[in-house]
């Protein structure tokens, strides 16, 4: 892998992370329409620690709030959670965790099929799709509940399957549960934290053994920033406009994945 490669499929992953498109999709496609090699799971974590450099670089103050609530109780209150914010996003964080545990092996094989991608991308930005014009979206986070975070984590953990998109899928589930499109967007990257967190802890090892060198270094830079900058822009999108422009990129997508395959 040169420097090329490393920086863009280090925004290719910065973007896809946090906007409602899916990561891994594009970590395979665009190998796949390239021709270069496919940069496997081991890149794709170190990708990650980009990504989760991302998303605590913009929610540090957020997540100061979140462990003053814990640990202060009754003597701190914060004008955007509910006291019980840290435990929810524990809690919320739990089935994505095992489900990727138990189904690493089937992420790295069949999972990575592009008929595959092509289909998830077209259903699940439907249902982005329907739940952003259908849903109420009158709650805001410091009305967020155990059942509602059940719902969103098994959300999460169906994201696994590449062209499903984490942010997409908590996103949608959020949307389904009243939450507001704002409020929705923010809990997902809350909530991105741990499970991403966890997959580049887990993966160090590999990583090390590998090598870190200076390609793999600024591909982790270019997904931070580009990672920061989608999630800032995302939330400030979506104040005013829907997330409809995300299941049309994704539908046209899978149409050009079809396309590749049978005409390539």
């Amino acid at each position: 892998m040169d420097f090329i490669q490393s920086i863009t499929l280090g925004i290719v992953q910065g973007l896809g992370e946090f906007l409602p498109i899916s990561s891994t999709a594009h970590l395979i496609l665009v190998p796949f329409f390239t021709g270069w090699e496919d940069p496997g799971l081991a890149f794709d974590v170190a990708m990650h620690a980009g990504t989760l450099l991302a998303v605590i670089a913009y929610f540090w103050r957020d997540w100061l709030d979140i462990f003053k609530l814990a640990f202060w109780g009754k003597n701190y209150k914060s004008e955007k959670y509910n006291s019980n914010i840290l435990w929810l996003l524990v809690i919320g964080t739990i089935p994505g965790a095992l489900i990727g545990f138990s189904l690493e092996d089937l992420v790295d094989g069949i999972f990575r099929n592009p008929y595959l991608i092509a289909f998830t991308l077209s259903l699940f930005g439907l249902i982005l799709f329907l739940l952003d014009k259908y849903a109420s979206h009158k709650r805001e986070l410091d009305k967020i509940n155990l059942k509602d975070v059940l719902i969103i984590g098994l959300a999460q953990a169906v994201a696994i399957v590449p062209g499903v998109s984490r942010s997409g899928a908590t996103i949608s589930a959020g949307l389904a549960l009243g939450l507001s499109r704002v409020s929705a967007a923010r809990f997902s990257f809350l909530l991105s934290t741990p499970i991403i967190f966890g997959a580049t802890l887990s993966q160090t090892p590999d990583l090390i053994r590998g090598g870190i060198d200076s390609v793999l270094i600024i591909g982790i830079i270019f997904s931070a920033f580009s990672g920061y900058l989608a999630i800032k822009y995302l939330i400030k999108f979506v104040e005013n406009y829907s997330y409809k422009v995300f299941f049309w990129y994704r539908l046209l997508l899978a149409f050009i994945i079809i396309l590749a395959i049978n005409f390539r």
